[in-house]
């Protein structure tokens, strides 16, 4: 089965021109904004291709020139995006490193990518690179962001733009310019570290076409007005913000405002009131948790109110999803029901939100439907690092919840004989870096990148069912998708985690992480008395909670499917423990040996019926 989004819409290209020609075509006052002193600043389009120049020129004065590999290892802020266009404006390929690695880590993927050159956000990250300097002998330069130099910084970005401005001649202009313009779209962009849930990260090498590709072809399926804002907190090394909220907000004239802090985006969202947000459905999953708390933590009269307007946006959704126009007495109720009930969503949101869009793992069908239903569209789209990233996205006029949308412009999407998804054109990566028989196995001789994912196409859409390589296979031969059953399980208000497990056993079995917030309201309004977690999780009421809640979820399964058993961990699953991906992404065998002993305990005895283990 094949599916495709039909040919590129575009010819080949470059991010120096994508660059240049949106300052020309929007020089906007506000290209950027970030906080200061709790009110966003603007930074207009021409001062900011001036930053970059004289970045570009410091680094060349450096001795930092075209072909060399630049770290950057930051969250998000301007200086991230001066940094990053200084690079490829100049023909550097730049390194993004996840501001939340550990130092070893960083210094992996430094001395693995032989980065000359790296910016660093501030003190805090300079001191992770000082305790791993002397394992990355080709690292000679460390510029922070921050306004004066500190320890383990040998120059500032300020300092850096000084020198570009020294050197900042009309001959050096010209130059400048003309070695963007000899930048060609097969070069090496961008080496983008896998998120590694297995084995050692490898170095994605993205070419600027690869880029621009992506960015033309995304622009063609989601339609933009001139004033468009988007709010950036998913991290900029992370591909999905890098191509959407980086370079194709700015293609597009979008102004682009830097969340103070991943802490603060509920926040920022009503002071910036955003047209569009991209996010990892973690996000979704929190506001959905927090509607249902405030309705149900309400009195009789509230929670009825809640579950009518939940009723009435669901049967709208469904005329609307069906392509009909609801009316008479349904549209006089789902009138009613938005301003009772689903205005506050939208307010807490700024209130002018367009779209959202989700990418970065699956996002659950009901949660989808949910914010459908209230009036908040999710574009739910699909790709990998590898991809550029996006290889298939709903879009307004094209969308069916419970899949990943149609393929983009270029894309070809085709499902192999053991239903693995796989996609070939502009937007697949040259290769992983220094590991020729890695690109071997992922791309074909056809071209085909293998993505590793389980799939099938309904009507031209692509709906993805799991990963390949988490697929469990009972000792019995039963095969069962782990994803949509722990994306079923996470939605529940007192669950933060769910790990689903069972490969070669005789039943599947799943570990939860309870959101704590939630269950501990829940034990104080019962009177329970508790000195710590551990404890309060060892109370059989507590657990025979725990257990009601995550079955009620599980409506429709078959029976194999089920999970027999269920232990609860105290602890959430940590980045810094490696149980998780710096995207967020569960490290399945990881967690099958850190908590070997609390699963094999689960399997000592047979199941008698639902328990928690």
């Amino acid at each position: 089965m094949q599916s495709s989004g039909g040919p590129r819409n575009s010819t080949p290209g470059t991010l120096p021109k994508l660059f240049f020609d949106a300052v020309a075509k929007y020089d906007k006052p506000d290209a950027l904004q970030y906080k200061v002193n709790g009110t966003y600043q603007p930074i207009a389009s021409r001062f900011l291709a001036e930053r970059v120049r004289r970045a570009a020129l410091g680094l060349a004065e450096l001795g930092v020139n075209a072909g060399d590999r630049v770290a950057i290892f930051s969250e998000n802020r301007p200086e991230w995006a001066i940094a990053d266009y200084a690079c490829v404006t100049s023909g550097l390929t730049d390194v993004p490193l996840y501001p939340n690695l550990p130092p070893e880590q960083a210094a992996y993927i430094l001395r693995d990518s032989g980065a000359v050159a790296m910016f660093v956000s501030d003190a805090a990250q300079a001191a992770k690179i000082v305790a791993v300097r002397g394992k990355c002998p080709a690292l000679k330069h460390v510029i922070t962001f921050d306004a004066a130099r500190h320890a383990g910084a040998d120059h500032t970005l300020a300092e850096i733009e000084a020198m570009g401005a020294t050197a900042d001649t009309e001959a050096r202009r010209e130059a400048y310019r003309s070695a963007a313009d000899r930048v060609k779209p097969d070069d090496v962009a961008t080496l983008i570290y896998t998120s590694g849930t297995t084995g050692d990260p490898k170095g994605v090498m993205l070419t600027h076409d690869n880029l621009f590709s992506n960015v033309m072809a995304s622009a063609a399926c989601i339609p933009f007005t001139t004033n468009e804002i988007g709010l950036s907190f998913l991290p900029l090394s992370h591909i999905f913000e890098r191509m959407a909220g980086h370079y194709l907000m700015f293609h597009v004239g979008c102004s682009i405002a830097y969340a103070e802090s991943i802490d603060t985006v509920p926040i920022d969202m009503q002071t910036v009131r955003p047209t569009l947000v991209l996010s990892v459905p973690r996000l979704y999953e929190k506001m959905y948790a927090r509607v249902l708390e405030n309705a149900l933590s309400g009195g009789a009269v509230k929670q009825r109110i809640f579950y009518w307007a939940r009723r009435v946006a669901e049967q709208w959704a469904d005329v609307t999803l069906a392509g009909g126009t609801p009316r008479g007495l349904l549209a006089l109720k789902y009138r009613i029901a938005q301003k009772l009930v689903f205005s506050k969503l939208r307010t807490r949101t700024g209130a002018r939100l367009r779209y959202f869009v989700s990418g970065g793992a699956p996002l659950a069908p009901e949660i989808n439907k949910f914010f459908y239903a209230a009036g908040l569209v999710i574009l739910e789209g699909y790709g990998l690092t590898e991809t550029s990233p996006v290889i298939a996205v709903n879009t307004p006029t094209a969308f069916r919840i419970g899949t990943v949308g149609k393929p983009v412009p270029g894309s070809e999407v085709s499902i192999a004989s053991d239903g693995e998804i796989l996609t070939r054109g502009p937007h697949v990566m040259k290769g992983y870096y220094n590991k020729p028989e890695a690109t071997a196995d992922a791309i074909d001789a056809e071209g085909w990148f293998h993505t590793g994912d389980i799939g099938e196409i309904r009507d031209g859409y692509l709906a993805i069912t799991d990963r390949k390589k988490d697929i469990i296979v009972t000792a019995g031969g039963k095969k069962i998708a782990p994803q949509p059953i722990e994306s079923l399980i996470k939605t529940n208000k007192y669950v933060s985690q769910a790990v689903m497990l069972g490969d070669k056993r005789k039943f599947p079995v799943v570990l939860v992480v309870p959101n704590w917030e939630q269950l501990e309201k829940y034990g104080k309004k019962r009177g329970f008395l508790w000195t710590d977690r551990a404890q309060m999780l060892e109370m059989p009421l507590v657990r025979e909670k725990m257990e009601k809640e995550v079955r009620k979820q599980l409506t429709g399964l078959a029976n194999f499917e089920m999970p027999k058993k269920i232990a609860l961990l105290e602890h959430d699953f940590s980045i810094e423990r490696g149980e998780l991906t710096p995207t967020l992404k569960v490290k399945r065998r990881v967690i099958d040996q850190t908590y070997q002993d609390v699963i094999d305990r689960l399997y000592a005895t047979e199941p008698t019926g639902a328990e928690v283990g």
